[in-house]
């Protein structure tokens, strides 16, 4: 997605509306001058568009205790991309640990943590941090992947699996039957799991790993 003038100006205008000011109240608390935001200060007198410094960017987003990536949620949010929101967010370990998810296999809001603000359209996505060595070498301890309940399924899908009997898998979709789910596991050369469809609850697409 290429970078607008108007996409800075806005991105500004909201992460001071989100504080509670306006932008010549940002300004003021960034330590810069009240002026600095005004909107006869985005464009030159000859017309040509006027850039904030990444002085100033830098002043404002510590002066009201934002993260880069809230920045750039304002930056880039789009009605067609989605709405820029907090992710539920927790790690392997702790899934393992307790009931997180509704009967549905979305999670249950109070138990998660949350990430940076992002724009996604999918309203019931959620982030998951992988834990040990158990998914190497295509996941490794720490990353972070981005689980999407709403995803297609499809051979070759890697999916966050929840079993009947409680247990969570993280599995690629080798194919899929009526009655019968064979699941790989990311190891290299591992064998197929054959699972009965019956003792599958629910499986979420794995959408995006952190790099």
């Amino acid at each position: 997605m290429r970078l607008r003038h108007s996409d800075i100006w806005r991105a500004i205008d909201k992460l001071a509306n989100a504080r509670g000011l306006s932008a010549s109240g940002l300004a003021r608390r960034a330590g810069l001058d009240p002026t600095a935001f005004n909107l006869s200060k985005r464009t030159s007198p000859n017309g040509r568009p006027r850039w904030p410094t990444t002085e100033s960017l830098a002043k404002i987003l510590i002066a009201s205790n934002a993260t880069i990536g809230e920045f750039i949620a304002y930056l880039f949010e789009n009605p067609a991309h989605g709405v820029a929101r907090p992710i539920p967010f927790t790690t392997l370990a702790k899934l393992r640990a307790g009931r997180m998810f509704d009967k549905d296999g979305y999670p249950d809001a109070p138990l998660w943590d949350r990430t940076d603000s992002l724009i996604l359209p999918d309203t019931t996505a959620f982030a998951l941090q992988i834990s040990g060595d158990e998914c190497m070498p295509v996941y490794r301890d720490g990353e972070m992947v981005l689980i999407s309940p709403k995803a297609s399924l499809r051979n070759g899908s890697r999916v966050l699996v929840h079993l009947t009997d409680g247990r969570y898998l993280i599995r690629e979709i080798e194919r899929q039957t009526p009655h019968r789910i064979e699941l790989r596991n990311l190891a290299p050369d591992s064998p197929v799991e054959e699972i009965p469809a019956i003792e599958i609850d629910w499986m979420s697409r794995i959408v995006w790993l952190s790099q």
